[in-house]
């Protein structure tokens, strides 16, 4: 049997096959008034397309905890109970396909408060229905975004909370994983690199104060998350700096971190935090950084970044270095990709009856 096609259980969830996807943000949600954050007819129609395709997993988009965590303004929200009982029909249409739901919560710090990008994705004001963005310290994140506000102590708690009450209700919408955001240079990102934080206090300095709030924030959600279920964290596992900033060796020590805190689960990509940084974009480029965390950790991990080939997807779990595979613009392009993948390598996906005539 094909390993790509063989389940994995974490805690009591048995996720069908390896095959899942990474969370890709829609901006398609009203950017305000009581429809805000919630998800659409788009939305729906989105995730259950690729569930429908044999998708073991699939992570939804970065999800704001808050109004001023969103990355931009029509971003999914969970900070309230219309935002989770709307998300209900999709969890609903993903469990009856044997596709597992996950949602991955955010908070965007100073790279919130953007444009579509397909309108260019600059920062975006009050007119446009912004806000101020905030981060660990007061440092622009480019020259075209404003300079954050730096956070308080209190606004950190604060914010800690706010990722603990979008899991509860992410518990109460029907998902079965959470995936803590703490990459590509949002929020829990910026407090991880010194690159960004540049703070003097308990949450900035030492490898300790930099990490503290990604613990707390991740204990404060495994506190409210149930025990059979699990958590997820994703990780920029380079900065790709020549020089300085968050570094594999970082990611190998907080992964062992994380597992000490419950996290069951790292889903490694990279960068998203130093600007004008030159990525060597090639397929499987950030492989070898999830190969790094699960020969010299215990904990699982998930490799994603120009996975294409269904060979390419077997290999890297056959060699051991993920337990899964997310797909990310291959699945935009191909919803069925699980469904042929598994005809390739012969391998088993669950197909919708009305499909039947596509075995």
């Amino acid at each position: 049997m094909s390993a790509l096609f063989e389940p994995r259980t974490l805690r009591e969830v048995t996720i069908p096959n390896r095959v899942w996807m990474a969370p890709m943000c829609q901006y398609s949600a009203a950017p305000e008034g009581p429809e805000a954050g919630v998800p659409t007819d788009w939305h729906f129609a989105h995730y259950a397309a690729r569930a429908a395709g044999g998708t073991g997993l699939i992570v939804v988009e970065a999800t704001g905890v808050s109004p001023q965590g969103r990355i931009s303004p029509q971003d999914l929200g969970l900070w309230n109970d219309t935002q989770a009982e709307a998300f209900r029909r999709i969890t609903r249409f993903l469990t009856a396909q044997g596709t597992v739901p996950a949602i991955q919560l955010a908070h965007a710090g100073r790279k919130a408060s953007t444009g579509q990008p397909w309108k260019g994705g600059a920062p975006v004001g009050p007119e446009a229905h912004g806000w101020q963005p905030v981060a660990p310290s007061a440092v622009a994140f480019d020259e075209r975004h404003p300079v954050p506000d730096e956070l308080t102590v209190a606004q950190i708690a604060e914010i800690t909370d706010q990722f603990a009450q979008a899991a509860r209700r992410a518990l109460a919408a029907g998902f079965d994983v959470v995936e803590v955001h703490g990459a590509h240079g949002y929020l829990i990102n910026e407090f991880l690199s010194p690159h960004s934080n540049h703070r003097t206090d308990a949450y900035g300095g030492s490898y300790e104060n930099r990490t503290r709030f990604a613990l707390e924030v991740v204990d404060a959600v495994r506190e409210v998350w149930p025990d059979d279920k699990p958590l997820f964290f994703r990780v920029s596992a380079t900065e790709w700096l020549e020089d300085g900033g968050w570094s594999a060796d970082d990611t190998v020590r907080l992964a062992r971190d994380l597992q000490a805190h419950g996290v069951d689960l790292l889903d490694v990509s990279s960068g998203g935090n130093a600007s004008g940084v030159r990525i060597p974009a090639e397929p499987g480029y950030q492989v070898p950084f999830a190969a790094r965390v699960k020969a010299e950790t215990s904990l699982p991990v998930a490799a994603v970044g120009l996975i294409t080939e269904a060979g390419q997807a077997e290999k890297i779990i056959t060699n051991g270095e993920a337990d899964a595979v997310l797909l990310g613009r291959e699945l935009l392009r191909s919803p069925s990709w699980a469904r042929r993948a598994a005809r390739e390598l012969g391998g088993e996906v669950r197909v919708p009856e009305q499909y039947h005539r596509s075995v």
